[in-house]
C-alpha cells in the first residue's frame, strides 16, 4: 500500500536518535557512496551519509514510496520512528519532543502541517517569516556573517538567490545555509528550513551561443514563448525548469511575470506574456502547473513532489499601464492610467493563475482617466485596499501576498534608499508602513532582513485591536500569514528533505533533454516578418563555403540608480556563434576616440560577400532603474520611442496634459506631459549599422541579401529599415543562434507577433494605455500587416491560427 497524503495515524510511535554512522532498530545503512540512489524495496527505511565537499548530511529514503528525509550531520536532529502494516517509516522531530506532531507527518498536507506548526511559534519567528531577503548574487562565498546574523537574529528564512547557476557553488551554499539553521533550532525556537528563490534565469536573452549541457537550459524570454502560440510549450518549460530549480535548492519562483502588455512602450514588456489576456493567461495557468506539479514519466498530471517549485504570479493587479510607457520602480513611472477603463481585463490573466502558491502586487499607483484612484487610494498596490480586497475578497484568494522589493521605504526617508517605491505613503512612518500593508491583507515584506519594523507593526496591531478597531489579535493575524507562507515549505518538501545531493544536481541541470528542448522552443518561437525570397529552408544547408557581413554598432546607455551609463559597442551579433556557420565572417573596420567610443565606421569590402546579417535590438529608451522619461535635475519630461531616429512629440495625439501626476501643495496636479519634448535612444547605432550595409550592398552593384534579425523587447516601428530589408526575423528573448538559424532557413520559422508593431508613433500616442492591440499595425511593402498574431513561414505563407 502506497502512502499518500492524508492518511490517519498509525498508533504506535517510537522516538529515536539517528547517528551520523547508522540508524535506528529496523533502519539499515547504506554505503556512503550510495549518492543519488533513492531507491528503497524493503519494508524499513534506509540511510545514506553523503558530503558535498563542504557539509556533511545524512539522507533518510523510507520504504513503500514514503518521503525522502535528511538533516545536517551537526544539527542534532532526531528520527520518530512508526509502524503501519509491513512497514516501518521515519518521520522527523523538529521540535525534539519525541513525539509525532502533526506538522512532522509528511502523510498530511501542506495546508494541514503549516497550520499546526504556526501555532507554535514565536511572534519573532513569525515576524522573520516574513521577511523575504535582499539580493544574494555570490552563492560561490558560501555562508556569509551578514546571512548568520539575518537568519539568527531576524529569524527571516526567505532568501532570494540573485547568483549564477554554478551547481556546485549553489549546492554547497544551500546546504551549509540549511545546516547552520538546524543549529538554531531548539525547543523554545522551533526549526524552520530556509526557502530559498529565484527571478527567472532560465531565458536566453544576451545568450550568443545556444548553451550546452552541463549548463542550466535556456528558453525563450516570457515573451518569446508567448510568441509560439502554444501554451503546451510553456507547462513542458516549467516542468523542466522547474527540476533544474530544485537542484540549485531553489524552492520557489518569483515568476511569472503575467502584466498584460497593453502599453507598448512600457520597460517590462518583455518580461510578459503578451497583450492577449486570453493566451497571456493561458500561458500563465501552464507555467504555474508546470513549476508545481512533479510529472510522472509518462507525462501524467502533477502534484507537489520532489520536482515541484511554488510559483508567485506578478505584478498583481496589473502593471503594465503606464502613463507613456514609464516604469514604477522610480518617481518617473510610478503611475499607470486606465484610460479605457480596461482594469478587469487585466486582472483576468490573474484570476486564469490563482493555482500559484504567492502573488507579488505591483508598485503603480493606478488612476483612472479622470486622474482619480481607479480603487480605493492614490497610493501603491501595497497600500491600496481596494486591490488586496479584489484578490482577498472578490478572489477569495488564500495564498501568500508578498510585496514588490522596496516599498515600505520612500524616496523622502533620511537615509536615502536606493530603491524606494513606497508611493503615496511618504507620510508614513516605516513601522506604520508595515502595519497598513499586514491590514491589507499582505504577508511579506520583499527586500526586507530586519524584522524590527514587522515587530513594531504587531504592537500597533495589537494596540489598535485593543482599542476596538480591528477584530482580530495580532497573535492571530501573524499566524495566518505564518501558516500561509509555512505552506509553500511544507508543499515543496523543505522541512523533510532541505539537503542537496551534488552529483544528483549536477545530473539535473543542463541535462541533454532540457537543453534540447530549450533550444528548439527557441527557434519555434523567432517570427519571421519578411521574406523576399532571401531565406529558403534546407535543414541540411551547408555555409562553410559562403562569407556574411555583420555590421559594427553601439550602445551609450543610460545613468541608474545603480552605476554611471555604460558605453558598450561591438558586432551587432555573436561572431563566434556565426565562425560555426559560415566560412567567413567579415565586418567594419572601426575608429575610435581617445576614451575607446565609436567615432566612425568603414564597412568592409562585398566583393566576396554572400549574405549580410544586421543584428538589431529593439530601440532602447532606458532600464527600470534609470527613470527613463524624466529628467531629474531638470524636472522635466520626454518621450519614450520605438523607433531609432530622433522623435519630437508634438503630434496631435500627445496629452498637453497628463493624466497623472502629484497632488502639489496648493491643490493642483503636477503636469507630466512631454509634449514637444525629444525622445533619447541609446542605440540609435543599430540603425546606422543596418544603413551603412544596405547603402554597402548598394554600392557594390551585386544582388547580397540583406537580413535583419531584430532582437525584440518591445514592438518596433519598422518603417526606418523594412523597405531595405531582404528579409526580417524577431526573436524576443532567445539566442543570437537561433535567430542566426532561421536566418539560414535551417529551421523553419513557426513564431507569431505576441504584441502588435505599430505603423507609426502617432498611432502609439494615440493608444490607450490599458487597451490591448488598439494600434495601427504596419504595412510592410508586401502588403502584411504586422498584426498581433501575424507570423510568416520561410515559403512566405501567413501561419493561420
Amino acid at each position: 500500500m502506497k502512502i499518500t497524503c492524508g492518511r490517519s495515524l498509525a498508533a504506535v510511535a517510537v522516538a529515536a536518535a539517528l547517528a551520523l554512522t547508522g540508524c535506528t532498530s529496523g533502519g539499515s545503512t547504506a554505503d556512503a557512496t550510495a549518492s543519488s540512489n533513492l531507491e528503497n524495496n524493503g519494508n524499513t527505511y534506509i540511510t545514506q551519509e553523503l558530503d558535498d565537499g563542504q557539509t556533511r548530511f545524512t539522507r533518510v529514503v523510507n520504504s513503500n514510496g514514503g518521503q525522502v528525509l535528511s538533516y545536517s550531520a551537526d544539527g542534532g536532529m532526531t528520527i520518530i520512528e512508526q509502524v503501519e502494516g509491513e512497514y516501518t517509516y521515519a518521520f522527523k522531530d523538529f521540535n525534539g519532543n519525541g513525539e509525532l506532531d502533526p506538522a512532522e507527518d509528511w502523510r498530511r498536507t501542506g495546508s494541514e502541517r503549516a497550520a499546526d506548526y504556526a501555532t507554535g511559534l514565536s511572534k519573532e519567528q513569525m515576524a522573520g517569516l516574513m521577511l523575504f531577503s535582499a539580493h544574494e548574487r555570490a552563492p560561490e562565498d558560501g555562508l556569509t556573517a551578514e546571512q548568520q546574523q539575518y537568519l539568527s537574529e531576524s529569524y527571516l528564512r526567505a532568501v532570494l538567490n540573485a547568483g549564477g547557476s554554478d551547481v556546485t557553488a549553489n549546492v554547497q551554499w544551500v546546504n551549509q545555509m540549511q545546516a547552520y539553521v538546524e543549529t538554531l533550532a531548539s525547543a523554545d525556537t522551533p526549526y524552520i528550513p530556509v526557502n530559498f528563490s529565484s527571478d527567472p534565469r532560465s531565458d536566453a536573452s544576451g545568450d550568443g551561443a545556444f548553451t550546452g549541457v552541463g549548463e542550466i537550459s535556456s528558453w525563450p524570454g516570457s515573451l518569446g514563448l508567448a510568441a509560439t502560440f502554444d501554451p503546451d510549450t510553456v507547462l513542458q518549460f516549467g516542468q523542466m525548469a522547474s527540476q533544474e530549480y530544485r537542484s540549485l535548492g531553489i524552492g520557489t519562483a518569483l515568476s511569472p511575470q503575467i502584466d498584460l502588455a497593453t502599453e507598448p512602450r512600457w520597460l517590462r514588456v518583455s518580461g510578459t506574456f503578451g497583450e492577449d489576456a486570453e493566451m497571456a493567461g493561458a500561458m500563465a495557468a501552464n507555467y504555474v502547473a508546470g513549476f508545481q506539479g512533479t510529472y510522472t514519466q509518462d507525462g501524467g498530471e502533477g502534484d507537489w513532489g520532489t520536482d515541484s517549485v511554488a510559483t508567485m504570479i506578478k505584478h498583481w493587479p496589473g502593471d503594465g499601464a503606464g502613463e507613456g510607457g514609464r516604469e514604477s520602480h522610480t518617481n518617473a513611472g510610478k503611475y499607470e492610467v486606465m484610460v479605457g477603463g480596461n482594469s478587469a481585463e487585466h486582472r483576468s490573466v490573474f484570476q486564469q493563475a490563482l493555482e500559484s502558491s504567492a502573488v507579488m502586487t505591483s508598485y503603480s499607483i493606478t488612476l483612472n482617466a479622470e486622474g482619480e484612484p481607479e480603487y480605493t487610494q492614490r497610493m501603491g498596490s501595497s497600500y491600496d485596499d481596494g486591490k488586496l480586497s479584489e484578490l482577498r475578497d472578490d478572489n477569495a484568494y488564500e495564498g501568500v501576498v508578498v510585496t514588490d522589493w522596496g516599498v515600505t521605504r520612500a524616496t523622502t526617508d533620511p537615509d536615502d534608499p536606493v530603491i524606494a517605491t513606497g508611493w503615496g505613503a511618504e507620510d508614513l512612518s516605516v513601522e506604520e508602513r508595515h502595519f497598513q500593508i499586514i491590514k491589507n491583507g499582505t504577508d511579506m515584506f520583499g527586500g526586507n532582513n530586519d524584522a524590527a519594523p514587522v515587530l513594531a507593526a504587531y504592537d500597533l496591531w495589537q494596540e489598535a485591536y485593543e482599542a476596538g478597531e480591528l477584530d482580530i489579535d495580532a497573535q492571530t493575524r501573524w499566524q495566518q500569514s505564518a501558516a500561509r507562507i509555512l505552506t509553500m515549505s511544507f508543499n515543496i518538501g523543505a522541512f523533510d528533505d532541505p539537503f542537496l545531493d551534488l552529483a544528483a544536481s549536477q545530473a539535473q541541470v543542463g541535462s541533454q533533454d532540457k537543453v534540447t528542448a530549450g533550444q528548439e522552443a527557441q527557434l519555434n518561437s523567432v517570427v519571421t516578418l519578411k521574406n523576399d525570397g532571401a531565406i529558403t529552408l534546407d535543414p541540411e544547408a551547408d555555409f562553410s563555403d559562403k562569407t556574411v557581413y555583420i555590421p559594427q554598432t553601439y550602445d551609450t546607455g543610460f545613468n541608474s540608480a545603480f552605476s554611471e551609463a555604460e558605453y558598450t559597442e561591438g558586432p551587432s551579433l555573436d561572431v563566434e556563434v556565426a565562425e560555426q556557420y559560415f566560412g567567413k565572417v567579415v565586418t567594419d573596420e572601426v575608429e575610435y576616440d581617445a576614451d575607446g567610443h565609436v567615432t566612425g565606421y568603414t564597412a568592409p569590402d562585398l566583393t566576396d560577400v554572400d549574405l549580410v546579417l544586421v543584428g538589431m535590438r529593439s530601440p532602447i529608451n532606458g532600464t527600470s532603474f534609470s527613470k527613463a522619461g524624466w529628467n531629474e535635475e531638470e524636472d522635466s519630461w520626454y518621450p519614450l520611442s520605438l523607433q531609432y531616429g530622433t522623435y519630437t512629440a508634438d503630434g496631435e495625439n500627445v496629452r498637453r496634459t497628463s493624466i497623472s501626476g502629484d497632488i502639489l501643495d496648493d491643490g493642483g496636479r503636477e503636469n507630466r506631459s512631454y509634449y514637444g519634448a525629444t525622445s533619447a535612444i541609446s542605440n540609435a547605432a543599430d540603425l546606422d549599422a543596418f544603413n551603412r550595409a544596405a547603402d554597402a550592398v548598394a554600392a557594390s552593384d551585386r544582388d547580397i541579401p540583406v537580413v535583419v534579425a531584430l532582437k525584440a523587447t518591445n514592438p518596433v516601428v519598422p518603417a526606418e529599415f523594412e523597405a531595405r530589408a531582404d528579409a526580417i526575423v524577431v526573436g524576443f528573448g532567445v539566442a543570437d543562434e537561433a535567430l542566426i538559424r532561421i536566418a539560414l532557413g535551417l529551421h523553419e520559422s513557426n513564431g507569431r507577433l505576441p504584441i502588435q508593431f505599430p505603423a507609426d508613433m502617432d498611432t502609439v500616442e494615440a493608444n490607450q494605455e490599458d487597451v490591448p492591440k488598439d494600434l495601427t499595425p504596419y504595412t510592410d511593402s508586401a502588403g502584411n500587416a504586422y498584426d498581433y498574431g501575424f507570423g510568416l513561414h520561410l515559403d512566405g505563407s501567413v501561419i493561420e491560427d
